[in-house]
């Protein structure tokens, strides 16, 4: 029987660990996870996804802001002398003690096929980065981030209409079968590893708000097509018409011609030019409004078209 712990947070963990804890060669010795943090309206304290799977499944729990300040619990870790951790989204760096406390060390679950997209948000930069496949990559881990040999990798088609959250569920469910593939492997005794090739490292740092600004001057078709879809639901792509926000929530590349910045409706189809090529907007969401259609909006406006500009162009 192996004795692991898992560490992790969010939801994209929890069938993972159902499937560890479901392995008949597995045995969950503990969960490691964040604290219980205010949310919603009222500010109560509600636990992580991980921490509420396992609570129904009965085992372990342990919630810090930082493991490697948790000398005393580290120190009681050791004394079930547990083979391996598995890591998946726990958003801790684990230190020296850490890595080298499980007899066969710690594996990470990343949510890109290393070394492409090291970081925070490997889902986001897939999608934005117009990647044709993803997948799921299990590394050793060492001090430095997401920098270990690969021992199990599994690809997927990235397709053209996928956003961050279709992306995100399809590499929720494949992360428990390369777990079992890791499981397998190493019960067989048939582990491998593979180097990461140094050349073809990419970064995927943690997305940030401004990003989601548009500026047709700036920005080309595609890649606005490209941060529609990646930047769903946050931070959402935004540009100013006649100086209040709009959320673009769908658009589409199109064929008219037109200056960078300039917005027409042409055959009851809105249209906005960019730096190169032109996007169709479908769908979008001006501020204090719900989310309307293109065709609905331009009923409304009677010709009125607005002034479209950059947010990062304005005081707001």
């Amino acid at each position: 029987m192996l004795k692991v712990v898992f560490c992790g947070t969010p939801d994209i963990a929890v069938p993972t660990l159902v499937t560890l804890n479901a392995h008949p060669l597995v045995e969950v010795v503990h969960v490691i996870s964040q604290p219980d943090r205010p949310s919603g309206r009222g500010n109560k304290l509600k636990s992580p996804e991980v921490v509420d799977c396992a609570r129904e499944l009965g085992l372990n729990i342990f919630q810090c802001d930082n493991l490697n300040r948790e000398p005393e619990f580290l120190d009681q870790l050791e004394t079930l002398k547990p083979d391996f951790f598995i890591v998946f989204a726990f958003a801790q760096f684990l230190g020296k003690r850490v890595l080298s406390l499980p007899r066969l060390g710690c594996f990470n679950i990343h949510t890109s096929l290393l070394p492409r997209h090291r970081g925070a948000a490997p889902i986001h930069y897939g999608v934005w980065c117009g990647d044709k496949i993803g997948g799921v990559s299990i590394q050793k881990m060492v001090k430095e981030m997401d920098a270990g040999d690969i021992c199990v990798s599994t690809s997927i088609d990235i397709l053209s209409n996928d956003t961050t959250p279709s992306l995100y569920e399809k590499l929720k469910a494949l992360a428990p079968t390369c777990v079992e593939t890791l499981i397998d492997n190493i019960s067989s005794d048939s582990l491998q590893f593979t180097p990461q090739d140094s050349a073809n490292i990419t970064f995927a740092p943690t997305i940030k708000k401004e990003q989601g600004y548009l500026d047709p001057q700036i920005h080309s078709a595609v890649e606005v097509e490209r941060m529609v879809r990646a930047f769903k639901p946050w931070p959402g792509v935004q540009l100013l018409f006649n100086q209040k926000r709009c959320k673009l929530l769908s658009v589409k590349m199109a064929e008219p011609s037109l200056a960078a910045g300039e917005l027409t409706i042409i055959n009851d189809n809105l249209y906005l030019g960019c730096k190169t090529g032109t996007i169709q907007l479908l769908e979008f969401q001006l501020e204090g409004k719900k989310a309307t259609s293109a065709r609905d909006w331009i009923n409304g406006i009677q010709g009125k078209l607005p002034t479209i500009s950059s947010i990062q162009e304005t005081s707001l």
